[in-house]
């Protein structure tokens, strides 16, 4: 029976192999430290945290996260530890609230193996702390207890570490946040929980449970609609996890001694807070300095719901819906016609036994095909992640057996020569290869599974979400509605290259885009004056797909390009006339554009502020609004960069978003002052480049920037018709 422990509690652990089990509601850093008989921490290198996360038998996450797993093993631990404190700390200067006051009270399990729970403990009562010693794992004459400690520091990391002894506390707690940052930076952002329009709740305050799983749906539906049930998918899963009795979840980060049988992919749906009310600043961007330096940062807020009448579905809002912050404005085309959201998906028998599901296209729970698409695509990159994750820790889980076999043969002189030493270690090859070769066939079993998903979700995609060698651009015609997300480009892992999973981002835009020209990508020798070239072509492939995925007149984009140095890649977007106005060049250019997309960004912010959308002038362009900049910094004094952080920090809540083609060594000589700015930014790459992670388990994904098919008609056709539906109002 699992015990529910309160602060001070302590209860005994039944063995030395243990999972520690975080969940928080919010990305929170997850780290422990270690301690002698005294309590004290002889050094950093008794601190796992996410820029060092693996100690002799304990493993932490690499990233923050809103759900963690922990993974010790007692008996690995060195022999001078007496003590295992489990850190928590909110990560300072991303979205969330600075201290845990403005947090769900977190949840912490220790549990075995097999997930069977030994205690818990709610850390209740915590306010102005930013960091926590939520539980502590002590040896008291020769045996291991769990106790409840709750301890909160309101002076973050450092003030905690300082607190165990440890003399270099700031410097590790300031390395720590700087890893954690870098870490928030490089990671795809999660997919976000929508809305049921008709009762404004997500799926998961539907359920009241933290996982969108159909299987675990509460019985109590909304009104005329009937009940999720599991989905091919979903009896996929359960099938794979059935074929292993002794299966175990995955989803933890990989560790050394996990044995290779407890495999098995596992998608527990889509997690990732809700966005949360936009902190609004002073417009006097002049003195503006960061968000860093202006206050707890919140995130950017969710696009208001938006009803045409009735029980009609919610759509995206563009920045004058925004701007009426009160009475919603209704901006809807007026050929729009306002649908009931579609039936989810009707009960499916379940598969023959002995024989997998046949993957379904649109197979997974959502208020609309695109939402299905969306969270079925979202549930494979999961997949993928865990899985892959699994294999590499059992892996691991060999390799360090079979050195411990080695060493121990190593160890006992009579069977360092002879027949008996040999025979030792070729048993213990033997047991490595067998290891692994049964953790490769799950993994393969598992990847064969999720390519023929793949096979069939990829035609089924919108234009939205679609590869652009997809015949659904040949039969385009311009949308009624902004889409739920956008495709980027594609992701994959070594272990199966041709296994790409399409890289969705929620739509409006909550984060700017980088596309780095810079000459030091990896394991690239290109050109610098081709690498700029193809970074300014994947730049126009982008804007292209912005253009024909929103309603026409509903998205603009400028362009500043202070040399020119991008006419020849601009040149569809020039002659197709769909730019805003002629690309910005020389300072004078510069100045200008970016003078009037902050003062739209201060207007929408002051309306949004007092409520008064009547107050706003009547030429202000509520549309999207994206801005390219290409070969920055040259054409950029002081003031103009100044301009440009506060549109990358402030302009996506409003609906002015960033698109930088650049090479960050360019922009050097500023050093840590644009820090903020590449760290605001998720950075793609014009070729394939092992940079991104996924926000489960931390994997270095290979991203593959979108490719257009040859012969160059696809992106004039497309530009063709995007102005002729403005033109025809959509018609």
């Amino acid at each position: 029976m699992t015990a529910e422990l309160v602060r001070g509690q302590n209860h005994p652990l039944p063995g030395s192999r243990l999972e520690i089990r975080v969940s928080a509601g919010r990305p929170v850093v997850a780290g422990a430290t270690l301690s002698d008989a005294h309590g004290k921490v002889r050094g950093v290198e008794w601190v796992a945290h996410p820029g060092s996360p693996a100690l002799p038998g304990l493993q932490v996450s690499r990233q923050a996260a809103a759900d963690h797993r922990l993974a010790v093993d007692l008996d690995a631990l060195p022999d001078a530890v007496h003590r295992v404190d489990v850190l928590l700390a909110l990560p300072p200067g991303v979205a969330g609230p600075a201290t845990f006051r403005g947090l769900a009270a977190p949840f912490v399990a220790v549990t075995g193996l097999d997930g069977t729970e030994i205690a818990g403990f709610t850390l209740t009562g915590l306010d102005a702390e930013s960091a926590v010693i939520a539980l502590e794992l002590y040896r008291r004459q020769g045996a291991w207890k769990v106790r409840a400690v709750g301890q909160g520091y309101t002076g973050g990391l450092a003030e905690m570490l300082a607190d165990q002894g440890l003399p270099e506390a700031r410097e590790l707690a300031a390395a720590i946040d700087d890893t954690v940052a870098q870490g928030l930076a490089r990671s795809v952002p999660p997919p976000h929980l929508t809305e049921d329009p008709r009762t404004g709740l997500t799926a998961q305050a539907q359920q009241g449970t933290a996982h969108r799983d159909p299987a675990h749906r509460d019985p109590a539906h909304p009104a005329g609609q009937g009940p999720v049930h599991p989905t091919h998918q979903d009896q996929a899963r359960q099938a794979r996890r059935d074929r292993d009795p002794t299966h175990q979840d995955p989803t933890r980060q990989p560790q050394a001694h996990q044995d290779p049988a407890h495999q098995g992919p596992v998608r527990h749906g889509l997690q990732g807070p809700a966005r949360q009310a936009q902190a609004h600043q002073d417009p006097a961007h002049q003195a503006y300095r960061g968000p860093a330096h202006q206050g707890p940062a919140q995130g950017p807020s969710a696009p208001p719901v938006r009803r045409t009448g009735g029980d009609s579905p919610a759509a995206p809002a563009t920045a004058g819906d925004r701007a009426a912050g009160g009475g919603p404005v209704d901006y809807t085309h007026p050929g729009r016609r306002a649908t009931a959201p579609p039936v989810p998906p009707p009960a499916i028998p379940p598969a023959e036994p002995g024989r997998p599901a046949q993957p379904v296209a649109g197979d997974a729970t959502g208020w609309s095909m695109d939402e299905r698409l969306y969270n079925q695509v979202w549930g494979m990159f999961e997949d993928l992640a865990r899985t892959t994750a699994a294999y590499r820790s059992a892996v691991d889980f060999a390799d360090s057996r079979r050195e411990q076999e080695l060493d121990k043969v190593l160890d006992d002189p009579r069977s360092r020569i002879g027949g008996a030493g040999d025979a030792a270690r070729e048993r213990a090859r033997a047991r490595h290869a067998d290891l692994v070769g049964r953790a490769r066939a799950a993994l393969d079993r598992d990847l064969a599974q999720l390519t023929a998903e793949a096979d069939v979700v990829e035609p089924a995609l919108p234009p939205a979400f679609a590869a652009w060698s997809s015949p659904v651009w040949h039969a385009y015609r311009a949308p009624m509605e902004v889409p739920m997300a956008l495709r980027l480009g594609d992701l994959h892992l070594p272990e199966r290259p041709g296994l790409r999973i399409p890289m969705l981002v929620r739509l409006p835009l909550e984060r700017g885009l980088w596309i780095d020209s810079g000459k030091a990508l990896t394991n690239h020798r290109t050109d610098p004056a081709e690498l700029r070239r193809l970074a300014m072509d994947t730049a126009v492939v982008h804007a292209a797909r912005l253009l024909a995925v929103h309603p026409p007149g509903e998205f603009q984009v400028h362009v500043i390009d202070p040399a020119g140095a991008a006419t020849a890649a601009l040149a569809p977007l020039v002659t197709a006339d769909v730019l805003a106005g002629p690309p910005a060049s020389g300072a004078a250019g510069v100045t200008e554009v970016l003078a009037r997309l902050t003062r739209r960004v201060d207007l929408v912010q002051m309306a949004i502020r007092g409520g008064a959308a009547d107050a706003l002038p009547p030429d202000l362009d509520t549309a999207e609004q994206l801005l390219i900049v290409n070969d920055f910094p040259h054409g950029f004094d002081d003031r103009a960069v100044t301009r440009l952080r506060y549109l990358a920090d402030e302009g996506p809540a409003v609906g002015v978003h960033l698109m930088m083609v650049a090479d960050r060594e360019d922009a050097a000589e500023y050093g840590p002052l644009l820090d903020p700015l590449w760290r605001a930014l998720l950075r793609l790459t014009p070729v394939p480049d092992d940079h991104l992670a996924d926000p489960w388990v931390g994997h270095t994904w290979t991203y593959d920037p979108p490719v257009l098919p040859p012969g160059g008609q696809t992106l004039r056709e497309l530009l063709a018709r995007v102005v002729t539906a403005r033109r025809t109002g959509g018609r």
